[in-house]
């Protein structure tokens, strides 16, 4: 198992008491929810290479060495005081509303949305959040959905525990029905991420926050729109501008973690996914960028833990796509499956884009279970191919 997917699973479970009492663990949370976090690696890093070379000093070490080792100290403690200042406190000049990204065909839409860490200190503007709200409404309705239970993307203004997001103080708080059912779930993916690319449309930067927010504060600032009895806060989305002014180690982390899976290990040509699907070759090629875009979808700690086999049938000496089936690779109960439905809107977004019609349903009696992959994995739902 990769380290994310055992990120992605242990939280599911985590915190548990024995952390909740852990010195380590208060102070971490007290530093992440308090904005701090973000700058702590760099401004260690700082004070090691300051450290260093006042020791190498000490010791008598070679000049060169001396005044290397004090410059990176210096310039990384420089950065982290700018980000601090900047970012932290927000004293920085005002910057331009994005343009919105009209030009651009689904497929190079789903490549431009990058997650956004840090955003502008303005609110969106009157006209940018009612579309946002109007779509956030209307890829929500039960005619919209795959599953029978409702789903709610709530709109939030204010500040809320979360890291990271460096400013963001506008959100958009996925709730479900407290009882746990995994079609639901992936719905909320399928459908705010439906939303997410709607925003990218008209310029607004988004950021999926899974277990990085502190739901007692969503909760919070809810107010009675949530009934404890009754709704589950699945995750959030923060919305706004992005900022150019972004702490150097969300920076840094954002280059180690874009990155993504070949398509081969992602699309299989079999129902035990052990045969890499042959995208390239008839009749998987009618699909083109869509395994891209699936391939580049967002998923907690970026664990891309949704997979893909394609059922065909024989059609005279050929064959055709029957469907796709899409399964999770670990047992996490609630991101998981809300990355598979994000893989979904992206699929359903570029079958759209190709004219390619069909719709997703679940397969009576489809388990998943033989699907042999890390751990056992589970069916979530499958894209049904349409006649032209």
């Amino acid at each position: 198992m990769t380290r994310p997917e055992q990120l992605l699973r242990d939280h599911d479970r985590f915190p548990t008491e024995k952390s909740r009492r852990s010195l380590l663990w208060h102070t971490k949370l007290r530093l992440q929810f308090t904005g701090w976090l973000q700058y702590l690696p760099t401004g260690i890093v700082a004070i090691a290479f300051l450290a260093a070379a006042v020791v190498g000093w000490l010791l008598g070490a070679w000049p060169a060495l001396f005044w290397s080792t004090l410059s990176i100290g210096a310039l990384v403690l420089a950065a982290t005081v700018f980000d601090v200042i900047t970012v932290k406190y927000g004293v920085r000049p005002s910057e331009a509303l994005p343009q919105r990204n009209d030009d651009l065909d689904i497929f190079d839409l789903i490549r431009a949305r990058r997650s956004c860490h840090s955003f502008q200190s303005r609110a969106l503007t009157a006209s940018d959040r009612g579309e946002l709200l109007h779509a956030a409404y209307e890829h929500t309705r039960p005619n919209r959905l795959i599953g029978t239970h409702p789903i709610r993307l709530e709109y939030v203004a204010a500040p809320m525990r979360i890291w990271p997001g460096s400013g963001a103080q506008e959100f958009l708080v996925a709730i479900a029905p407290r009882h746990y059912d995994r079609l639901t779930l992936i719905d909320v993916g399928r459908s705010l991420h439906t939303v997410v690319l709607y925003a990218t449309r008209l310029g607004i930067a988004t950021c999926w926050i899974g277990p990085g927010a502190d739901h007692s504060s969503v909760i919070e600032h809810l107010g009675d729109r949530f009934d404890p009895d009754r709704d589950h806060v699945v995750c959030l989305c923060a919305v706004g501008y992005r900022s150019w002014f972004t702490p150097l180690f969300v920076r840094v982390m954002e280059r180690f973690t874009h990155h993504r899976l070949p398509l081969s290990a992602l699309f299989f040509a079999d129902p035990h996914c052990q045969l890499p699907l042959a995208v390239q070759v008839a009749p998987f090629a009618t699909f083109g960028r869509c395994y891209e875009a699936c391939q580049w979808s967002p998923s907690s700690y970026n664990a891309q833990t949704t997979r893909c086999a394609a059922i065909t049938a024989p059609v005279g000496t050929a064959s055709k796509v029957v469907r796709f089936d899409f399964y999770t690779t670990t047992t996490s109960r609630f991101y998981a499956p809300v990355a598979l439905g994000i893989w979904c809107a992206n699929w359903e977004a570029g079958c759209r884009g190709l004219g390619i019609p069909g719709h997703f349903a679940v397969i009576p009696g489809e388990s998943g279970d033989h699907c042999d992959i890390t751990e056992r994995p589970h069916y979530g739902v499958s894209w049904i191919a349409e006649r032209r």
